[in-house]
């Protein structure tokens, strides 16, 4: 993992974004941030199962599908699958020692 500041590459609203093997951070302090650290991590894990490409795909598309759902996008982010896995387990520091291999299917909600 590369842990970058790029203050002009993240999105208004949001703080970072993980690109294998890339982590992208807004801020310098969030370099030291465990929890913000950890939460991307885990999208860089989800990213090597689907072998990157898929993974945004499948991630942009539940996004439409959500926001189709919710009609409001930061809910409709909330529960793209992925985020729900990363933020359910982003305090678990050890998280990752023990994920199951394709954990993010038990985060999927047909509703």
């Amino acid at each position: 993992m590369f842990l970058i500041v790029a203050k002009y590459l993240i999105p208004k609203g949001y703080r970072g974004m993980a690109v294998f093997p890339f982590v992208v951070v807004k801020y310098g302090f969030d370099k030291t941030n465990g929890i913000f650290v950890n939460h991307e991590k885990i999208h860089l894990r989800q990213q090597l199962e689907l072998l990157v490409i898929p993974f945004f795909v499948w991630y942009f598309a539940e996004f439409l599908i959500r926001l189709i759902q919710y009609k409001n996008k930061d809910l409709a982010y909330r529960n793209i699958s992925f985020e729900r896995e990363a933020y359910t387990n982003e305090t678990n520091l050890n998280y990752l020692k023990n994920r199951s291999f394709f954990e993010v299917l038990n985060y999927i909600r047909l509703k």
